[in-house]
């Protein structure tokens, strides 16, 4: 018997920044709205961030904005203030909402990618084309979030030290040319992994294709009163290696400073995340997932992840 097909996915909310429309102009996500020539398509021109809602509230919106603000700079794009992709991102949750989440039974039910997106638009245009996109997230993240994922390191091809020797690289900047990164989750997929870890060509820890690398430690040490204290330590790669700078990880770094926990960063080496206590990546969508195995090696122990993680995840739902 063949199984129901599965629903469709909801149609995703698009509200372009109009100077017409303080609030942003709502558009018909089913019908065409960009021009086939906008150099977002025809050559990846362009700048993004995507982050969650949860029960309507975008969380890390001053972080994402402030990213946005520095990728688009970084590629010359003049975009739009802050207060204008703040009413934007509202028209588009309290639609998406109205259309699709009128009775959200749970947190998880009521939440929403929200897509912040800059062309630089079809050639000789005075402006960009920038938008907002509130959709449903895929199944796959909140998976992963629960059962952990396996990944593998690919060379990246640059040393650490690109960025700061070739600006036109871009490697700080969220571009729309994404293209690289999906080819390395597609090559990973066909390892039957599920994620990557990049690593530099001097054989640094880089980041994940969409996501940031975080590792633990859990340490011993005398507590000066004869007993002995437990030190946590959570430690990301230096963000002068060519990496983006991960919003989530920065708030979660902060949550973990006021919890007590000791942070570093960087340079990492491969061996450095083998001999971790618990190793994830970390984004906006997914939020913490917790990796199970780097090329085939487990990494701690199953309870002692899962202990971590929820630490973890404690900690980050306090983050707005």
């Amino acid at each position: 018997m063949t199984p129901p097909a599965a629903a469709p996915a909801p149609a995703p909310v698009l509200v372009f920044l109009d100077p017409a429309f303080d609030d942003g102009r709502l558009a018909d996500a089913t019908k065409p709205q960009l021009m086939a020539t906008d150099q977002g398509a025809t050559r990846g021109d362009g700048v993004f961030e995507s982050l969650l809602a949860v029960g309507g509230q975008p969380r890390k919106l001053q972080a994402h904005l402030s990213r946005l603000a520095g990728s688009a700079r970084l590629l010359e794009l003049d975009i739009p203030a802050e207060d204008a992709w703040r009413r934007a991102i509202a028209t588009a949750i309290s639609e998406y909402r109205r259309q699709h989440v009128p009775g959200a039974e749970t947190a998880e039910d009521d939440e929403l990618v929200v897509k912040l997106l800059v062309t630089r638009g079809v050639e000789g245009a005075a402006g960009p084309t920038c938008w907002v996109q509130a959709s449903a997230p895929g199944p796959a993240g909140r998976r992963q979030r629960e059962t952990g994922i396996d990944v593998i390191l690919l060379d990246r091809g640059y040393d650490s030290e690109v960025g700061e020797r070739a600006p036109w690289l871009l490697m700080g900047a969220k571009t729309l040319s994404y293209a690289v990164n999906m080819a390395a989750l597609r090559y990973a997929h066909a390892q039957g992994a599920d994620d990557v870890i990049f690593t530099s060509a001097d054989g640094r820890v880089l980041e994940g294709p969409t996501s940031t690398v975080l590792l633990a430690h859990l340490e011993t040490a005398d507590d000066g009163a004869g007993g002995v204290r437990t030190v946590r330590r959570l430690i990301t790669p230096q963000l002068d290696s060519g990496i983006l700078p991960g919003t989530s990880q920065g708030a979660l770094f902060t949550a973990a400073k006021a919890a007590g926990w000791e942070l570093g960063y960087g340079p990492l080496e491969p061996r450095d995340l083998y001999d971790a206590d618990a190793v994830w990546l970390i984004s906006s969508i997914r939020l913490l997932a917790p990796v199970n195995h780097i090329d085939g090696k487990e990494i701690g122990t199953p309870d002692l992840r899962k202990q971590l993680t929820a630490e973890l995840n404690a900690l980050y739902a306090t983050i707005g």
